[in-house]
């Protein structure tokens, strides 16, 4: 489950093995609601392959649940309605996922996404993406490290 975060400005989990992409990044903290910090460990792709990715997604030291940044999505172009009891997020006018309203909270279960939302995976992914999939899944600092020697 993920929470709809609109103070979080960032994507952020803390659970490594949601990752399907991984890049080593050096150093960043990130402060949460009740003033403590965390260590940043790293950054990816999180999603399974099939039907969505979450691009640049935090791995944070410690961090017990998966926030999903509403103002990272509002700076991909989608749009975000809250309602009563649900929220919608649609991205060029076709909804692409339903949140509910649990405890006062948005959240959304990212692993009930049927495949006819496939076409998110389109938005998001890249050549560097691609050329991850097609080289046995190479890291995307030894793809740029090939670049550069070509």
């Amino acid at each position: 489950m993920w929470y709809l975060d609109s103070g979080c400005s960032r994507h952020m989990i803390g659970d490594k093995k949601k990752f399907i992409l991984l890049e080593s990044r050096t150093g960043g903290k990130v402060t949460l609601g009740d003033n403590t910090t965390r260590k940043v460990i790293s950054s990816g792709i999180v999603g399974n392959a099939k039907n969505f990715l979450i691009e640049n997604v935090l791995l944070v030291d410690g961090l017990k649940h998966n926030l999903l940044s509403i103002s990272q999505l509002c700076n991909k172009g989608f749009d975000i309605k809250f309602m009563s009891d649900k929220c919608l997020i649609s991205l060029n006018d076709k909804l692409v996922l339903e949140g509910k309203r649990m405890n006062n909270v948005y959240m959304l279960d990212l692993d009930c996404i049927d495949s006819s939302n496939s076409f998110c995976l389109k938005i998001i992914v890249d050549d560097s993406w691609l050329c991850h999939r097609r080289l046995c899944h190479a890291s995307i600092n030894h793809l740029k490290t090939s670049l550069k020697k070509t």
